[in-house]
């Protein structure tokens, strides 16, 4: 970054950074290359966590779940009590925006490295901030914000504000405490799942309500403010695509917007900061009406800490915003004025210094409904080229490390690719190369996601306002979440891959346990046989192939890394079919159980159809651990495989073993059981098929009961209310029907495919 380490002492003596993962790792790092001796904490979930091993000095905090760490105001203070730190970083999230903790760190002679508490409490204060921001002059959306917080009054101030409009928690942010309603229909439950979000994550039931405007694009702004009168906006950026109300794509500046336009939001943001005596990093985000002629925008809130999204912005300032944090918080002056910084894109004075985007990459799954998951990272591998922590053409800011879990206590982000370039088109080609070069495996990621979304015609072009709105996912999501097709090369890849490791598995187990049987050649699985073929066929899941998805794989083995394998991508029932009706008598066979499955259930095969031709594959080795190379049709492949077990056998119950491929800079991901030939497995097998079993998307804490026993339901009722990652997601029923049994209760720790609520077909009956 642009700035230099300093020649005197620091500053600051110490730092605390009150935080966990990516920001704390962050912080750390600025702290180590400013010369400032830092302190960690850490919950009982985190003592392995990286953001520990980057500090001087680290010390546990409590328990897992954030209130019992993270949001301890009084054990962290007591840490820097301990270790003489003279000046607390709180990050995002967690004690950030919380007025009392600003206030207790003053009061315990600590410097809060952020705004003053009567700042973030304007701010917080959403009702509050819309009026202090009208009397600066700073546009508003129309709504209520009034203190009257009663069910009617909430009623009717809806209906004078009109529908669609979004009911907000007053203390929310990040999409939490937030609901849409469409209509009156909607509106009492928006209300009442709004309130019990909002109290769950901010201690605050009390909401907003604001119109919904159609067709809006998020646009923010960077301040930054010192004790001196000093005050700057470093420019805005665009975090308009977004899934369920969280950003998950941003760039900086905003595309598509006039000179004038950057000049005139900036100026309004330093104008919000300036009302409120804002000292520090703070945003102040806006809405942008694509439908005004004149890019009307209005004030939405400010976030009074550092955004998760700054690394764009300092990409095209070339600046260290938590540097600037920490001297402003030791009470130096902005170390650039606004004349210095330039007035924004296309305006007058200087240029920014070109273009950059900054993807989020999570620990969720886009195709249900973009629901947080969990796991064990059991491979994360970034571009080698990539920046940590610091500008560059690509940088990544992470807090993982490959064999950390990623549990459900805490924000499911993993990590943050950035791409700075001369221009956005080049900005944008630098993003995609570098998503295609990461690879995660372990649990559920949105990189194919997103991978396809910065691929997107139109969110390439982006010349025009309306291009890129907050609907941009919902209106090409048929693209976004389109089945993923596996090509015939990477089947071919997937199916040797599969059979090469697991013979290299198997050698090594009975290596380990001394099962070595001297038999040479034909202990090893993919010898050559003298007078019949050996022959696997492979059933496997294929998630992102859409619902139901399978591939089915026939691998001839020939010997010295030859294969023939014929492929074809079916859903469960075809797969089942086919399997039964192609199985030779004459062939040594070995099958994944869905033709047993089809002959449990009685199903009489259909003919299969005609088979697709098999691809030659050449020449396959596992070049290392994890590379495999093979020439099919004549062309040289690459693969980069890793399989695993991604799932417990326990209770005499089939493992799920899951194999992961990388080729042609997309990602395939493939699971199957694998069976235990035991009595108890098939138990288990019998007993998991309820069409009326309402399970859990993912783990989480219940947080409310809907469902009565013995009412009835129509589909897409709220039958329970699932907190996650600090989310509440609503679980309905999935078809109409009467609610047999309710499994579980308000405060319930449940594990994703947990039974929460059974819903039987037909009528409830009288009493």
């Amino acid at each position: 970054m642009s700035s230099s380490a300093p020649s005197q002492p620091p500053l600051i003596k110490k730092l605390l950074v009150a935080n966990r993962g990516e920001i704390a790792c962050r912080v750390l790092t600025t702290a180590r290359k400013m010369g400032i001796p830092s302190v960690a904490v850490f919950s009982e979930a985190d003592r392995l966590a990286k953001h520990v091993d980057l500090a001087d000095e680290s010390f546990c905090i409590g328990g897992a779940a954030a209130r019992d760490s993270y949001l301890r105001a009084d054990v962290i203070l007591d840490v820097a009590r301990r270790t003489g730190a003279d000046a607390v970083h709180p990050g995002y999230g967690f004690l950030s925006e919380n007025a009392a903790f600003a206030e207790a760190c003053t009061a315990a002679g600590v410097s809060f490295v952020g705004p003053p508490a009567s700042a973030i409490r304007s701010m917080g204060d959403k009702s509050t901030a819309k009026a202090i921001m009208q009397a600066a002059g700073v546009p508003v959306v129309p709504g209520y914000h009034g203190e009257d917080q009663s069910e009617e009054r909430l009623v009717s101030e809806a209906h004078r504000v009109g529908f669609p409009l979004l009911v907000k928690a007053v203390s929310g942010g990040g999409g939490k405490g937030m609901k849409m309603a469409a209509g009156p229909g909607e509106l009492m439950e928006a209300i009442r799942s709004a309130r019990r979000e909002a109290l769950a994550s901010f201690n605050d039931d009390r909401l907003l309500l604001e119109r919904y405007i159609q067709r809006p694009r998020h646009v923010e702004v960077q301040v930054f403010a010192d004790r001196h009168g000093g005050a700057v906006y470093l420019f805005d950026r665009d975090c308009s695509v977004q899934r369920r109300h969280q950003k998950i794509i941003e760039e900086a500046p905003a595309p598509g917007l006039t000179g004038g336009f950057h000049k005139r939001i900036g100026e309004a943001a330093v104008r919000a900061a300036r009302a409120v005596g804002y000292v520090n990093a703070g945003t102040v985000e806006f809405i942008l009406d694509t439908d005004s002629p004149n890019q009307e925008f209005f004030f939405m809130e400010m976030n009074t800490r550092l955004q998760v999204e700054h690394p764009v912005s300092e990409a095209i300032t070339g600046q260290d915003f938590v540097e600037w944090q920490l001297r402003v918080a030791a009470g130096q002056r902005l170390p650039l004025s606004q004349e210095e910084l330039g007035e924004g894109a296309g305006g007058e004075g200087k240029e920014v210094r070109g273009h950059a985007f900054e993807a989020r990459i999570y620990a969720e799954r886009p195709r249900n409904n973009f629901l947080p998951g969990a796991g064990t990272v059991r491979r994360w591998r970034t571009p080698p080229d990539a920046a940590a922590f610091c500008n560059g053409p690509l940088r990544v800011d992470s807090g993982v490390r490959e064999g950390d879990p990623v549990g459900t206590y805490y924000d499911p982000m993993i990590a943050k690719l950035v791409a700075h370039g001369p221009d956005r088109t080049t900005a944008l080609a630098a993003l995609v190369d570098g998503l295609r070069r990461t690879q995660v495996s372990g649990l559920p990621t949105n990189v194919p996601f997103l991978l396809r979304l910065a691929t997107h015609p139109a969110f390439v072009a982006a010349a025009a306002p309306a291009d890129l709105t907050t609907a941009f996912i919902q209106q090409h999501r048929e693209q976004l979440l389109a089945p993923q097709i596996v090509p015939q090369e990477v089947a071919a890849m997937a199916a040797v891959a599969r059979h090469l490791l697991s013979v290299r598995r198997q050698s090594e187990a009975e290596g380990a346990e001394g099962l070595t049987s001297g038999l040479g050649p034909w202990a090893a699985g993919d010898s050559k046989r003298l007078w019949q073929e050996h022959r696997r066929t492979y059933v496997v899941r294929h998630p992102e192939g859409g619902e139901g998805a399978q591939l089915r794989t026939t691998l001839v083995v020939q010997g010295d890394g030859n294969f023939l394998v014929q492929s074809e991508a079916t859903n469960e029932d075809a797969a089942a079919a086919a399997a039964a009706a192609a199985r030779p008598h004459h062939h040594h066979h070995h099958d994944d159980g869905a033709a047993a499955a089809a002959a449990a259930a009685g199903t009489t095969p259909a003919a299969p159809p005609a088979a697709p031709p098999a691809a030659s594959v050449r020449n396959a080795r596992l070049v290392s651990d994890d590379t495999l190379t093979a020439e099919i049709g004549g062309r040289r492949c690459t693969a980069q495989v890793l399989m695993y077990d991604s799932g417990s056998g326990g209770g005499g119950a089939p493992v799920e073993r899951a194999l992961d491929v990388w080729m042609d800079g997309e990602h395939y991901h493939f699971t199957w059981l694998e069976p235990t030939w035991s009595r108890k497995a098939g138990a288990a097998s019998a007993a998991g098929g309820s069409g009326g079993s309402v399970v859990a998307p993912m783990p989480g804490r219940v947080v409310a009961v809907m469902a009565t026993e013995g009412a009835e339901v129509k589909a897409g009722t709220p039958l329970v209310a699932l907190e996650a990652m600090k989310m509440e997601h609503s679980v309905v029923a999935p078809r109409d029907g009467v609610v047999e049994a309710v499994l579980v209760g308000p405060g319930s720790q449940v594990a994703q495919g947990q039974v929460l609520v059974v819903v039987g077909v037909g009528a409830a009956k009288a009493g």
